[in-house]
């Protein structure tokens, strides 16, 4: 029988009553949800009961039954991304996902693989490692903060777009700035220039509501870990039709050849618990509220980056309707923001205070990300203006 999780009525939504089904520690205001994600218990406890069903034959799992498990565990997830499911396979994390897809296309000298100044460092990296093999070349847009509105970011991308992009990455929700970007419209624009589109979800599920086919993108990846609620490490890929014979796992092994889906659920031994456990916490999302939430979470960012920015006089990565349930504040101090010192700063923050966020660097200066999610109080954010307000 196929474990299932306990689907009753609706959660509520008070922070402290939602805050009984994680595990954080006590006095901890934790805004950093967006990091690497916080499981609830029920969904952990959904991967322990797959974990003991593997355990209890685990030849005969995964020999014979891991295929039909993760299909039936990847329908709910796909419908409740606006996918059909045979397009839609389980990954590690979004930068596995993007890395197969950098790998998906053969590169030649000349060829451009555009990305801008707000990607995720480490897409940054991949991007430059699968150019440096071919004599490609990144080019990345310069998006300078804070944007303006969402018709810069297009033009800005348009201007660099040409007859060499060969393929463009774009993120839905870049990590540190925590801006929604257009990428309907970048999707348009790089087809336009006969670019293929790979869109990095990293933030987007559970954060935002998602129709990723409606997007027109070659390619969409995602985590599930994070705004989703299902355990580490759990992503997604999501490949429209025609490039789906492009794409093949990282590490080849026996599904090679067997298509699609085929490939990506065989790749050797691995602990595919988290993908199984994946169904279990979307419904555990829908319980807390699903599109509700999402509307209390980004609500709720919004309005502290409203009050932190006012309250310390400085400015966000861009214009408050730009974000959804992360927002990003410059910090109220000049120096230069070296990673060791927003190693200490975050350290200092975290021991002496009780508090988790993100602190990043961009164009030189030092910001925080803050975030929300439903165990986040307005008092959280309160509790971090204080320590920084007598520096503005």
């Amino acid at each position: 029988m196929t474990p299932r999780s306990d689907q009753s009525a609706s959660l509520p939504l008070s922070a402290a009553a939602a805050r009984e089904h994680w595990a954080l520690a006590p006095g901890l205001a934790y805004l950093n949800h967006g990091g690497f994600g916080l499981t609830p218990r029920r969904v952990l406890e959904e991967q322990d009961r797959w974990r003991a069903r593997i355990e209890r034959n685990p030849t005969r799992f995964l020999s014979s039954e891991i295929e039909a498990a993760l299909r039936e565990a990847v329908q709910p997830v796909a419908a409740a991304l606006g996918a059909a499911a045979a397009d839609l396979v389980f990954v590690e994390n979004a930068t596995s996902g993007l890395n197969a897809v950098l790998r998906a296309l053969d590169f030649e000298a000349g060829d451009e693989i555009l990305i801008t100044s707000l990607s995720y460092p480490a897409i940054r990296k991949a991007a430059h490692y699968a150019a440096s093999r071919s004599g490609a070349r990144v080019i990345e847009v310069e998006l300078r903060l804070p944007i303006a509105d969402e018709g810069e970011v297009l033009r800005q991308v348009a201007a660099r777009l040409g007859h060499r992009t060969k393929l463009a990455i774009f993120d839905h929700i870049a990590s540190h700035s925590a801006l929604v970007l257009p990428v309907a419209g970048l999707v348009r624009l790089a087809h336009e220039a006969g670019a293929r589109v790979a869109i990095d979800g990293a933030h987007a599920p559970g954060m935002i509501a998602l129709d990723i086919a409606a997007l027109g993108a070659d390619w969409y990846i995602g985590n599930l870990h994070k705004w989703n609620f299902a355990p580490r490490s759990c992503g997604f890929l999501w490949a429209a039709k025609p490039v789906q014979a492009l794409i093949h796992p990282l590490a080849i092994s026996h599904g090679y050849g067997g298509g699609f889906q085929a490939e990506f659920e065989w790749i050797g031994t691995r602990d595919v618990t988290a993908a199984l456990a994946a169904p279990a916490a979307l419904a555990f999302h829908r319980q807390l509220g699903g599109t509700a939430l999402m509307d209390r979470n980004i609500a709720m960012a919004r309005e502290a980056a409203r009050r932190l920015s006012a309250l310390w006089r400085t400015e966000t990565t861009g214009p408050i309707d730009g974000f959804a349930a992360m927002a990003t504040i410059r910090l109220p101090f000049g120096g230069e923001p070296s990673p060791a010192r927003l190693a200490a700063l975050a350290r200092e923050v975290s021991e002496r205070h009780a508090i988790e966020a993100s602190f990043v660097a961009l164009e030189g200066a030092a910001w925080v990300r803050i975030a929300a999610q439903a165990y986040n109080a307005d008092e959280d954010y309160e509790r971090l203006g204080a320590i920084f307000k007598a520096t503005s």
